[in-house]
């Protein structure tokens, strides 16, 4: 039996980060990762670009100051680095390098900066159950090639997305919204080549109006109100994250394989429409999609503290403020069509405090990402990538400062942390510096 100081479960932007900060730091640290890759939303769900995680100073949008650095920021450094490296300067995301990746790139980036940090890695590894006792995970067991494995550790990191590792050892969780438990939509990314962009773009209003057109005529059975389409980082790519499967369970097994057979299905009518009626498609190919359907939602912890919608309409900075945020709330409605939104202004954010990470009494369990403690409105703004990142790298410099201590996770030092976030360059400040400063 295999025995780590930590163990982070779910290699996605969270658990890189998580990992790569505890090993920084001197700790013998695992990541148990489902898949072959790292990197979890931006490969294996097709989830593409990183979404705003910047503040403008101004309504001009000039001078946007970011709010996830440290870890992060190093991986969009040598993401552009290796652009630069193999495409020379100038290419499509050479000039918006905070922006759009290549996830193929990503893959080699994380495993490359994971393995420099002194971090191992076990693929192929899905988590099947834990062991716990009074409020402290003793082992996991995961299933691999050939059998399962079972690992102990000091201390766990949950950067599942479904808080799957807190679920099984037994503490609380919510679901969804609290009115009815449904979770925002799933989504199949997918992607079609030979796409002549630019007349896609130009001509976008147009189609919008033949894409409801299509759908009063029962053409279409895609509950979301519009297409939603992106670039690509490859010429003639057009990326599109508009399928919408709405009233699933994303943790339940039956639920999520109806889920993939119904939104295929969906993939193929969206097609047909975009080769029959879009400018630009007459001569698209249906390239790829996602090895699994995308979750916006699922399961959440109860945590020492939940965040809350109010925190963030109020811009609140927690004392233990290990995140800064202010990506709109951006709710996909559960129930069918249409997508609420809350912008925040111009020079404003809120924090996310540590103690949204620490599942309520616990002794050494951190959860990072999508699934920290919070309600349904809080949970649709911090659940992009750029802050599951940067919730991960302060889960991973908690475990270390709380085992550096002797100290269980919800009693670790938060000045601690909080410095050891600074020397790592990230964003945690209170406020930003005066505006006649930047």
């Amino acid at each position: 039996m295999k025995h780590y100081d930590v163990i982070v479960v779910g290699g996605g932007p969270a658990g890189v980060c998580a990992a790569i900060s505890s090993a920084r730091m001197g700790k013998k640290t695992l990541i148990v990762e489902a898949t072959n890759a790292l990197g979890g939303a931006m490969n294996n769900m097709l989830v593409l670009p990183f979404m705003p995680y910047w503040t403008p100073v101004d309504e001009m949008h000039k001078n946007p100051i970011r709010l996830v650095r440290g870890i992060f920021e190093e991986i969009t450094l040598r993401h552009r680095d290796m652009v630069r490296e193999l495409e020379g300067e100038g290419a499509f995301y050479d000039r918006i390098p905070m922006d759009y990746f290549n996830e193929e790139y990503i893959k080699i980036i994380l495993a490359r900066m994971v393995s420099e940090a002194g971090a191992e890695v076990l693929y192929h590894a899905k988590l099947v159950s834990a062991e716990a006792e009074d409020k402290t995970v003793k082992s996991i067991t995961v299933a691999v090639v050939g059998g399962t494995v079972t690992l102990t550790a000091d201390c766990f990191i949950d950067c599942t997305g479904d808080a799957e590792l807190a679920y099984l050892a037994g503490f609380e969780t919510v679901l969804g919204r609290p009115v009815d438990h449904l979770c925002q939509p799933m989504t199949l990314c997918f992607r079609l080549a030979n796409v002549d962009r630019g007349v896609f773009y130009q001509n976008m209003k147009e189609t919008q109006q033949l894409y409801r057109e299509a759908k009063a005529r029962g053409e279409i059975d895609n509950p979301r109100e519009n297409i939603l389409a992106f670039s690509s980082v490859a010429p003639g790519v057009l990326h599109l994250n508009t399928t919408r499967i709405i009233k699933h369970n994303p943790t339940d097994p039956f639920d999520l394989s109806h889920a993939e057979t119904e939104v295929r299905e969906q993939v193929y009518q969206m097609f047909r429409f975009l080769r029959k009626y879009a400018r630009g498609c007459e001569n698209a190919i249906l390239l790829s999609s996602a090895a699994h359907i995308g979750v916006r939602e699922s399961r959440m912890i109860v945590g020492e503290y939940t965040l809350t919608k109010d925190d963030l309409l109020a811009n609140r900075k927690f004392d233990d403020g290990i995140a800064a945020c202010n990506y709109d709330i951006d709710i996909h409605n559960p129930e069918g069509s249409g997508t609420s939104h809350y912008f925040f202004p111009p020079y404003e954010y809120y924090t996310i405090p540590w103690r949204t990470l620490v599942p309520k009494g616990s002794q050494n369990l951190l959860v990072a990402g999508r699934c920290i403690s919070s309600d349904h409105d809080a949970q649709a703004s911090y659940r992009v990538i750029p802050f599951a990142a940067a919730l991960g790298e302060a889960a991973g410099v908690g475990a270390a400062v709380a085992l550096n201590n002797g100290t269980a996770v919800k009693d670790a030092p938060v000045e601690q942390i909080l410095c050891q976030l600074r020397a790592q360059g990230a964003f945690i400040e209170k406020e930003l510096p005066p505006r006649e400063q930047q």
